[in-house]
């Protein structure tokens, strides 16, 4: 991942196969397919790898329970098919997750689907526990064959608020079903990226770069990290952007563009709490329920906190988007409908975010009730410009058949033919994932002298890259950071091989520090400092990366300097009890 190599081989040779806008999960996917057909294409993104709305899901790995609601039954078995896909092929970051519905109503929502029908715009009722038993028993149907997860289950009223007592008590029932969540889906992205680079030499990718037209015709590649431009020649355009299709659309394809808009994204924002006993109390489980107003939110244990989402908001700019106040008010108003004696106070929220959906354009009112399925739209080039491939719509847990498809396409379209299926692929640190993770885990300690702590805290991170990772460590002398189980030797490695050119790139997403809550001021510093050595930035440069990154995280994700800087000295607490109590 070799940015200098990359831009020294489009010097070399401008033309390109296929040519993939955007460095989202859908974007990654079909480059990755690509690559693995020895195509030469060349994936482009103006940000980070995985930093718009492929950051911005509610980590679920899910078949779309609701989506049964508006008919749309093949993507839910679609869906179904690729999580338990994603249970195997990333055992290391996708684990089933006991799902359980708080149900208030017997009867209500029977006429959801007729009303769907029918076309009418109201907003659908209240999902009674009739309902909720068919859209399960569908659900368990569609995996019959593949039996992964249980099957779901009815609790009554006594029995559900004994397991969980602080549950509204106006509920009637409650049913438990599975699916799945994902703990790094930042990193499934870089590892889907990095199984399709070390497949083939015609395959490149950059981030932080764009594309605009050359004033002759054709395209210019401008790199954002040296500010150079080159040519670009490619024989076709997959537009991969997500809610931002129509905008790259009018800019590079003007001709071939349509009138009428292909996407109609909404927003949807997430809280990650610090509430030890909220968190305890879920005892493992998401809580799967409606709002007063009818909107589905989640509630679920998440990297030793709580993530509570999320809401439904149609934009027009997805490049502003961000969840604001009344957002937040709004999570936590669903969050004492559900769970009426929890309060969460304002310093709890230790991180936010938000993302755009990428849907289809859609009149439907209620935006609950806009398809979630994907599909491939190809717009002709004219003047000898090169053929679009848009990616319409997608959600995060069918981004391999998704690129899978576009992929096709293009295959087709190439006269090329598939040579390997990914269906079955296992990537990054899911490849040989062991039956006995303890005793891989004392294996790794012991091939590389790391403390077994150590080796158990980095396959939890990278799976079975873990031994990647763990070689390159104890090359040189390694030292903890202010952060516990982090080091200098682990954030290097991850400088040189993953593509990092911002400090974001590294405690955003490479990383789960920041969502986490457990990033502190002292961690970025030193992170920082580590990130200044390797990329050889004087003081000044350094000091404007600082400032971009906490700007950044303030008006992003709500966590602001004060916030970090109070964490130095919680931190320091909790060592000084640590050590007093050995």
């Amino acid at each position: 991942m070799n940015r200098e190599e990359t831009l020294d081989g489009l010097r070399k040779s401008p033309k390109v196969d296929v040519c993939v806008l955007g460095g989202g999960i859908n974007g990654l996917s079909v480059f990755r397919e690509l690559a693995l057909q020895g195509v030469n294409v060349l994936l482009v993104e103006k940000g980070d790898y995985c930093s718009g709305a492929s950051a911005a899901l509610s980590r679920m790995v899910h078949g779309g329970l609701r989506y049964l609601e508006n008919g749309e039954f093949s993507l839910v078995r679609e869906s179904l098919v690729e999580r338990d896909r994603l249970l195997r092929n990333a055992p290391h970051y996708v684990a089933p997750l006991p799902t359980t519905v708080p149900i208030f109503d017997v009867f209500s929502g029977l006429g959801n689907g007729v009303v769907r029908f029918l076309g009418l715009t109201r907003r659908p009722s209240r999902r009674g526990a009739i309902t909720i038993k068919a859209g399960l028993s569908i659900y368990d149907f569609l995996t019959r064959k593949r039996a992964l997860m249980r099957k779901h289950q009815f609790r009554g009223r006594r029995s559900t608020l004994a397991k969980w007592p602080a549950l509204n008590p106006a509920i009637r029932s409650a049913a438990t079903y599975y699916d799945a969540w994902v703990s790094h889906p930042e990193r499934i992205g870089i590892e889907i990226l990095r199984d399709g680079l070390s497949t083939d030499t015609n395959a490149s990718a950059l981030n932080y770069a764009t594309i605009e037209q050359a004033p002759a015709g054709g395209f210019l590649l401008r790199d954002g990290i040296s500010g150079e431009m080159l040519t670009v020649k490619p024989s076709l355009v997959i537009n991969a952007t997500g809610g931002w299709i129509d905008i790259a659309n009018g800019t590079l394809f003007p001709q071939a563009a349509r009138p009428v808009p292909l996407m109609g994204g909404t927003k949807g924002s997430h809280l990650i709490i610090d509430h030890p006993g909220l968190r305890d109390m879920l005892d493992g489980h998401m809580i799967y329920y409606e709002n007063e107003d009818g909107r589905i939110c989640i509630l679920f244990p998440y990297l030793g906190k709580v993530l509570v989402g999320s809401t439904d908001i149609r934009v027009d700019d997805p490049e502003t988007v961000r969840c604001e106040a009344d957002e937040r008010d709004y999570i936590l108003q669903s969050l004492a409908f559900v769970l009426p004696g929890i309060s969460i106070r304002p310093e709890e929220i230790v991180f936010q975010f938000a993302g755009v959906r990428p849907l289809p354009a859609s009149n439907d009112s209620f935006t609950g009730r806009i398809p979630r399925d994907h599909f491939c739209t190809m717009l002709e080039g004219r003047d000898g410009e090169p053929p679009v491939l848009c990616m319409i719509g997608g959600k995060w847990t069918t981004f391999r058949s998704f690129g899978e498809l576009a992929a096709d396409m293009t295959l087709e379209r190439l006269g090329r033919k598939r040579r390997i299926d990914t269906a079955e692929r296992a990537f990054g640190g899911g490849r040989g994932f062991p039956g006995k993770p303890n005793l891989w885990v004392h294996q790794l300690a012991e091939a590389t002298g790391i403390t077994l702590d150590r080796a158990e805290t980095l396959f939890e991170r990278y799976g079975t890259d873990a031994q990647e990772v763990a070689h390159f460590i104890v090359l040189e002398p390694d030292y903890l950071l202010p952060h516990a189980g982090y080091s200098t030797r682990e954030f290097i490695y991850l400088i040189r091989h993953e593509a990092v050119e911002h400090l974001d790139d590294l405690l955003l997403r490479r990383t789960t520090l920041a969502i986490s809550g457990e990033l502190s001021l002292d961690t970025t510093d030193a992170v920082l400092a580590i990130l200044a050595v390797e990329k050889r930035w004087p003081p000044q440069r350094t000091a404007e990366e600082r400032t971009r990154f906490l700007n950044l995280l303030n008006d992003r994700h709500g966590v602001s300097e004060e916030a970090l800087s109070a964490r130095n000295e919680q931190r320091s607490e909790l060592c000084e009890t640590t050590a007093r109590s050995g």
